[in-house]
């Protein structure tokens, strides 16, 4: 594959989804930067829009490795993402969603580090939260990333040195997963949103993830020697709690809404196989709270000040457009 001489290549795997959408079109605004969009179906209407912007739209797939060559042939940068929901709705199994997206990464990982020329690999993960918690809880969606990177670490040196390990914060239209959309409950006159944890526990967001996660990448790109080596980049645009930000979709919506603790039994039986799923995650960031965001292995982790990320979209705002 050939691009022009006087601009850079930035490979994006999962370009249809919402964090591959929201760099792609970052970088689309780039003129340093050519962009490749890498998805298992180009006919897509995700794919086609980012083809009429000017993506490049490459054919491949993370769970056959043999096409991956050619797709990340010529890159410069490549960024990884993983969809740990896709096969856990399809197989209702966590374990068999982990060994998926372990596969996908590793497969990533494998052909990034053949790559002639890569200069940057940006692999999409999050939080240790078995390392955080020495071992006592396990967040499936957390833990086949933190695979992926335990992977790039002890097999990989070459392609650690330069690696960013990027974790992205919840995001606005999490609102839509039933076990966390409030309800219109009419006897009480207000929507009435269900959780296993504190109001007060502490929620990093990106806020809209297709508008913002992108101008963090921009910065990692650009500053690879804050960056690479395995260092992690925090993704948040702002934090609120729980009940902060459930007044703010209420405030924005004009309408009423109260939260409501259950135990973590109700809120499992309310929502079988999902409210396991997000349920620990949960339970997980009302145990930790401000150190939820923290690396188990005492790495320093950079954020929105430390790399200078700016015009990053409130949650207010990205809550205006968010119909559930």
């Amino acid at each position: 594959m050939t691009t022009p001489t006087s601009k850079k290549t930035i490979t994006i795997l999962g370009a249809t989804g919402a964090q591959g959408t929201g760099v792609a079109r970052t970088f689309l605004s780039n003129p340093l930067f050519h962009v490749r969009a890498v998805t298992r179906n180009p006919s897509s209407a995700a794919a086609q829009a980012l083809s009429s912007l000017g993506a490049e739209l490459v054919k491949a797939d993370l769970n056959d490795p043999s096409t991956l060559p050619r797709a990340l042939a010529g890159s410069h940068v490549i960024y990884g993402v993983t969809d740990f929901f896709e096969p856990f709705a399809r197989y209702k199994s966590a374990e068999k969603a982990m060994e998926v997206e372990v596969g996908q990464g590793v497969n990533l990982a494998r052909a990034a580090a053949g790559v002639e020329g890569l200069e940057h690999f940006i692999w999409s993960t999050l939080p240790d939260g078995r390392g955080l918690s020495e071992g006592r809880v396990t967040v499936p969606h957390f833990e086949g990333k933190n695979r992926v990177e335990r992977y790039i670490k002890e097999k990989d040196p070459g392609l650690l040195e330069k690696t960013t390990f990027l974790w992205v914060a919840w995001y606005h239209d999490n609102y839509r997963f039933p076990m966390f959309t409030p309800v219109w409950v009419p006897s009480a006159g207000k929507f009435v949103q269900l959780g296993n944890y504190e109001g007060e526990v502490p929620i990093s967001t990106i806020g809209d993830v297709r508008a913002n996660v992108g101008r963090f990448v921009e910065k990692v790109v650009e500053q690879p020697g804050k960056t690479q080596g395995g260092r992690v980049v925090f993704a948040s645009s702002e934090v609120r709690t729980a009940r902060e930000m459930l007044g703010t979709w209420a405030r924005v919506k004009g309408v009423e809404a109260q939260f409501v603790r259950v135990s973590g039994e109700a809120f499992r039986e309310l929502w079988p196989l999902w409210g396991e799923e997000m349920g620990v995650m949960m339970e997980l960031w009302d145990e930790f709270r401000e150190r939820s965001w923290t690396d188990a292995e005492g790495r320093e982790v950079l954020t929105k000040e430390d790399l200078g990320v700016q015009g990053l979209q409130s949650l207010e705002e990205a809550f205006k457009g968010l119909e559930l």
